[in-house]
């Protein structure tokens, strides 16, 4: 498993883009570390225990410093079904406060369709590992001579995102609040994740890390893409709602302007336009 080095101490693996399969073994999303004097952070530990295996044992050849913290950006099986790797460290897992009731919520969902995806080979060891941890508003982690900053974000991709700044690199972790050329997926709040938006294209960082897409990106050119994406299906959305239209009709067409423009659109489009009609019909 690679990585690069986007600052110093600041590592980020660039997972493929990609649905669940035994040859991925979960390995579609982007994870780091980042390496204190006293301690390493992981944040995000891919969608399988095997996958967390491979996350794991590359940390260990670049520092032999313990993983003293886990966080975990958001509730999605391809950003914390690899938690199971890292038990052995005794790590406080981390995560948004809502992220524990989320996780509960839908374990036996997750764990089904991640089986039936990843194939019984692949899935070995994977289980739902809660935070021992949770972020109410922000938190602060000291790694020793380097503070990580922890945002609990409102609703937005999910109702549990996390936002971690590395402050000695200026390096934010967005995970799945950016998408780049893999398309964003909705499970929380289309208008709060374009109001979130506009909040990200004002902050000041030195780079920052998607959850899917390039290892690093910069503000605010990073965030255009998805604002157009979600832009254009808010507003062919509640057009349609207004012509009284239902969302078996926006399903077929809301959007479809961005066709070609993202990987995986046939898989998660229609998705996204279903979840923006039930929000936006009661607008």
């Amino acid at each position: 498993m690679s990585f690069l080095e986007v600052a110093p101490g600041v590592y980020v693996h660039q997972g493929r883009y990609e649905l669940q399969s035994p040859e991925n073994i979960g390995d579609m999303a982007n994870a780091s570390f980042i390496i204190g004097d006293d301690c390493v952070a992981v944040i995000d530990t891919l969608g399988s225990a095997k996958a967390g295996d491979a996350l794991r044992a590359a940390i260990k050849k670049v520092t032999d410093r313990p993983i003293r913290y886990v966080i975990n950006s958001h509730m999605h099986p391809d950003h914390v079904f690899g938690n199971a790797a890292f038990k052995q460290d005794n790590p406080q897992f981390v995560g948004h406060h809502k992220l524990a009731r989320g996780l509960s919520e839908r374990a036996t969902q997750y764990l089904r369709a991640s089986k039936d995806m990843l194939g019984p080979v692949a899935f070995e060891g994977c289980e739902i590992i809660l935070p021992s941890v949770g972020v109410q508003d922000t938190m602060q982690l000291d790694l020793g001579g380097r503070t990580l900053v922890l945002e609990a974000q409102k609703t937005a991709h999910t109702d549990n995102d996390l936002i971690v700044t590395d402050t000695k690199s200026d390096t934010v972790i967005l995970a799945d609040l950016l998408f780049s050329g893999a398309i964003p997926t909705l499970d929380g709040s289309i208008r709060g994740w374009l109001a979130l938006i506009d909040q990200l294209e004002h902050r000041k960082a030195a780079r920052v890390i998607p959850g899917h897409g390039p290892h690093a990106m910069h503000l605010p050119a990073a965030m255009y893409d998805e604002q157009r994406y979600w832009s254009v299906v808010a507003a062919d959305v509640r057009r349609m709602i207004k012509e009284g239209k239902t969302i078996e009709q926006a399903a077929a067409s809301a959007g479809s302007s961005e066709r070609g423009k993202w990987q995986l659109f046939d898989q998660y489009h229609v998705r996204n336009v279903t979840a923006a009609f039930a929000e936006l019909e009661w607008e």
